[in-house]
């Protein structure tokens, strides 16, 4: 059968090759189309129509900055499925495309397959309406999901959550603290502050100059940055060179990177859920414009007491969440320089980590995704 699967981050890049190498065990001649990345061209043996790294826009203003190249990404999507005629359309997260594709796909007489939920739940509710109206299945990889949709006469199914496998996979090859600084020329001696300024070249220019400000306070750590597959080195150094600032980008180790540091500052997103599976301390940063206006005016659309992942699946503060004009340096390093030490919000923050595994389970949520896409397309036949 053929399927056509939409991702348009870097971490639905991970996700959908995940799910490709899953439908490949339970539909060995499943032929591939999509909008993705390196990881998803691997096993599908294709190039993506459009790689996810020029697809990588975030917010209002950069969105309508960008409008026309969106709308051309749309329009070749679209004459892609007209023209192959695909089985089902599967969806990774990005939901302003990817429901404007399903309700295409929809109109098509296409399935539609929704893996990893768009976070209605924190805004943009009014869209249950599209999901329920267009999606054939939706598959939730947070486990408090199924009760906000049940809530609105619509089920959904908690397959597991990706993260947990990819870290176990990933931990296999986890070597020693020395191993990993002498693969990455970093100071054997010295601990690390890990900064995971996120995915999207906005992210990077907004957050990075904020955690690199908060982390220099401590030069008897060693700052290094987790590079994004999507961004190249050069990107990083137009932030940091005006901070005066000469700090190692490590690509392909992230999960290492954040196992082996003393703390994390994570820009808000799955890396905050990524680095508690991890075990490693972490401030949540999130500063995008930095605007208290902006900040007022996302308050009053997000619902829920909280923001990040950890916290939102404990349903209590496990991270703190600095979140616009309040991640400033100094916030920043307030919860910093309490996390670098033996402290008791140290230890409280890993004895919730506890909590956020357990409830996670170890579900293994791309078996079951595909088991379930592949078995309603054999029975539509």
């Amino acid at each position: 059968m053929k399927y056509f699967i939409i991702a348009g981050e870097a971490s639905g890049d991970i996700h959908g090759a995940a799910l490709m190498a899953s439908i490949k065990q339970d539909d060995p001649d499943a032929q591939f189309q999509f909008l993705g990345g390196d990881l998803m061209a691997q096993q599908a043996g294709v190039q993506p129509l459009i790689h996810f790294r020029d697809m990588a826009y975030m917010g209002f203003v950069d969105v309508i900055l960008h409008l026309p190249t969106i709308l051309g990404f749309m329009k070749t999507a679209k004459q892609a499925i007209i023209a192959n005629r695909p089985d089902a359309l599967i969806l990774i997260d990005y939901p302003s495309f990817n429901l404007k594709m399903a309700k295409f796909a929809h109109a098509q007489g296409i399935p539609c397959f929704y893996f990893i939920s768009p976070k209605v739940w924190a805004w943009k509710e009014y869209r249950v309406k599209d999901i329920k109206r267009y999606i054939t299945r939706l598959y939730s990889i947070l486990p408090f999901e199924t009760e906000f949709f049940r809530r609105h006469a619509y089920e959904v199914e908690y397959v597991g959550n990706p993260t947990v496998k990819e870290i176990a996979e990933a931990a296999k090859c986890f070597g020693t603290f020395e191993q990993f600084a002498a693969a990455h020329a970093l100071h054997p001696d010295r601990p690390i502050i890990a900064l995971v300024p996120g995915s999207r070249r906005s992210e990077i220019r907004e957050n990075l100059p904020v955690m690199v400000a908060a982390a220099l306070r401590h030069p008897d750590h060693q700052l290094v940055i987790a590079g994004a597959p999507s961004i190249n080195p050069e990107r990083y150094d137009e932030v940091l060179r005006p901070l005066g600032a000469n700090i190692p980008v490590v690509y392909g180790h992230s999960f290492e990177l954040i196992h082996h540091a003393k703390v994390a500052l994570v820009t808000s997103g799955t890396a905050t859920l990524e680095t508690a599976i991890l075990n490693t301390p972490q401030v949540a940063c999130y500063r995008m414009n930095g605007s208290k206006i902006t900040y007022e005016i996302y308050r009053r659309m997000i619902k829920g007491k909280y923001v990040t992942l950890p916290n939102l699946i404990t349903n209590k503060l496990v991270i703190p969440e600095l979140l616009l004009h309040f991640c400033t340096p100094d916030a920043v390093d307030a919860h910093l320089s309490a996390l670098l030490i033996d402290s008791p919000q140290r230890r409280e923050m890993l004895r919730n980590y506890q909590l956020v595994n357990q409830t996670l389970t170890h579900k293994d949520c791309t078996a079951t995704t595909a088991r379930s896409i592949v078995d309603y397309l054999k029975q539509k036949q």
